[in-house]
């Protein structure tokens, strides 16, 4: 059925957009740096609006200062495309003909001996030709520089992604109608690809349907396994809706599961139970990790839960903060991140449950809803 649920948000404007790029300019500055250069990917559109159709070699970039206005280089033959963009009111446009040299456009952007922090996603080509401009500089990645950037979210971000997990736990209360036995695990991910894209999601980032021995990598892509009587099935699927991400798992299980399969589902239900009531503000992103390694570990499965407990969400479905040992930094409330404790028994089956979480001023709020037990599917 086609997605018919609350009317989509109000559009961000141009005064989002300016606010977005002044904070990050001013951030910069805090952290000693002379400015960020920002390309094409999920910073760009995050700051501006603007995101090119088709990411080439040819440069765009967007630099930012504290003391300067915004301003974004783009190819000339696509400048209207970036003038329409909801952002482009708050930026200085310009743009570069082919037949140019782009980086000594761009360098007249930038100071010559500045330290510049530069969007992850960015082209080794453009980074290498903006250091053969300007020798002088030097850089940092972004998310190094910055990571929390864009780690804590305003009320207008939190409804979308609240939005987006409705329409995943739509989507997981759907799949459980139908057929598991006797089909394909590919078979299943495209059932819930296409139940995404009813329930309002424009894009569908992946879809893991792990059955039996397959549950047992966190990140297998559903293939063409049958899925058979007895099986245990890791769901684990997501993507964007109004801009946002989804990202949910669940593992099910085909016909009535036997003890150990209920007693690993229950350790991993326990993990991720402790892992959500440790959420509040000021503790470390690490310490999170350890409250749900700690359940798993006393149960003895320790060395079975082979991954980090989250990351952060956002415009990605991947993105800091990440929780894992060695990540000092604090929750802060507006924080948005996926816990997802798993066990994983090599050959034989695989437990993950995950919910995206935002750290609120007293706790934790859960985006997701729907029942962590293990669901028993046909």
């Amino acid at each position: 059925m086609p997605d018919i649920g609350t009317p989509p948000p109000a559009p961000f404007t141009r005064d989002d957009y300016a606010a977005r790029m002044a904070r990050a300019a001013r951030s910069a500055a805090e952290a000693g740096l002379a400015g960020l250069v920002v390309m094409p990917g999920p910073d760009l559109a995050w700051l501006t609006g603007y995101l090119p159709t088709a990411t080439t070699e040819r440069l765009t970039l967007l630099a930012l200062s504290a003391d300067e206005q915004p301003r974004l280089l783009v190819p000339a033959l696509e400048q209207g495309d970036a003038l329409a963009a909801p952002g482009a009111g708050a930026v200085t446009v310009s743009g570069w003909l082919d037949g140019e040299d782009p980086y000594v456009a761009a360098a007249a952007l930038l100071r010559p001996q500045g330290r510049y922090g530069i969007s992850d996603s960015s082209w080794a080509l453009h980074l290498l030709g903006l250091q053969r401009a300007l020798p002088g500089t030097a850089w940092t990645g972004l998310s190094e520089a910055l990571p929390m950037l864009r780690a804590v979210k305003d009320e207008a971000e939190l409804e979308r992604l609240a939005a987006a997990g409705a329409a995943a736990d739509a989507a997981y209360e759907e799949v459980l109608k139908v057929r598991f036995a006797g089909r394909r695990e590919s078979e299943v991910a495209a059932d819930l690809a296409r139940l995404l894209l009813e329930h309002g999601h424009s894009q569908v980032d992946f879809t893991v349907v792990g059955s039996g021995p397959n549950g047992a990598n966190p990140h297998h892509e559903a293939g063409e396994r049958v899925i058979g009587e007895g099986d245990m099935v890791v769901l684990d699927f997501g993507g964007l809706k109004h801009g946002y991400g989804s990202d949910t798992t669940r593992t099910v299980h085909v016909g009535e599961p036997g003890a150990e399969e209920r007693r690993v589902h229950d350790i991993v239900r326990q993990a991720q139970q402790a892992a959500f009531e440790a959420v509040r503000p000021g503790i470390s992103c690490q310490d999170v990790d350890r409250v749900a390694r700690a359940v798993i570990t006393e149960a003895g499965y320790g060395e079975y839960f082979i991954h980090r407990t989250g990351h952060g969400i956002g415009v990605t479905t991947h993105e800091p903060p990440y929780l894992v040992e060695g990540e000092e930094l604090p929750l802060v409330p507006g924080m948005c991140f996926s816990i997802e404790p798993g066990i994983y028994l090599p050959g034989r089956f695989g437990v993950r449950i995950e919910d995206i979480v935002v750290c609120t001023e007293d706790g934790g709020r859960r985006l997701n809803s729907t029942p962590h037990g293990m669901a028993v599917v046909a």
